[in-house]
């Protein structure tokens, strides 16, 4: 086999690891806070947050493509940024898809705790720190699969990066916008072939993830 087109195949792999990871991780930093507070906080407004958030969790990927290009266009309001069509485009746009889901699901992990479980908290002198901590620690599980749901969102979008990246050989090439120019070529064979790899990247992350959350699990952390 050609090995510049294995070396290719391997950029383009890493370019998608890099990107979906840094989106996974941002979407992470800030999901786990929003969805904290939306779930232990009271404070006007706050169902019509949560409605957004849960909404943002079905967002589509072209009309979340559609309304970061229309900012970073060389015309839009942050185009001196010059970000349309680099990996930093892409992963604006996968954060905006996996934020919302990191959030609502964090939310909804944490309602679903025992309330009682605040009081004795507070009861035992945790400070709002503490109880939070102590919170997570006990959602944990919901909170990895969470993780794993916002990495899943990402790491399969194509609509989005597409119309913010374009797809340009060597610079924002990924997995799944490969895999259509692929097959928009009729090189069904190599679609394919990058489609399983794909699906064994995804599997191979959540696999590990899983493998951590049982562990966690049967120890009873």
């Amino acid at each position: 086999m050609d090995t510049s087109f294995i070396s290719e195949i391997f950029q383009i792999t890493t370019l998608s690891l890099q990107i979906s990871g840094i989106a996974t991780g941002i979407s992470l930093l800030m999901g786990l806070p929003l969805g904290t507070l939306l779930a232990l906080g009271k404070f006007p407004g706050r169902s019509l947050l949560l409605s957004l958030i849960n909404t943002g969790m079905g967002l589509p990927p072209v009309v979340v493509g559609l309304f970061v290009a229309m900012m970073l266009w060389r015309s839009g309001p942050f185009g001196d940024l010059r970000l349309i069509y680099t990996p930093s485009a892409i992963i604006i746009a996968q954060v905006i898809i996996a934020f919302p889901v990191v959030a609502g699901l964090t939310a909804s992990s944490l309602q679903a705790l025992d309330p009682r479980l605040q009081l004795q908290l507070r009861g035992l002198g945790a400070s709002t720190p503490q109880m939070v901590w102590m919170l997570w620690r006990e959602a944990r599980m919901p909170l990895l699969a969470a993780l794993m749901a916002g990495f899943g969102a990402v790491i399969s979008e194509v609509g989005a990066s597409m119309m913010v990246g374009g797809n340009i050989r060597f610079q924002t090439r990924v997995l799944t916008t490969a895999i259509v120019l692929e097959t928009g070529k009729g090189q069904f064979d190599m679609a394919i072939g990058l489609s399983v790899l794909l699906l064994s990247i995804t599997f191979a992350v959540n696999w590990a993830l899983t493998v951590i959350q049982q562990r966690s699990l049967r120890r009873g952390d």
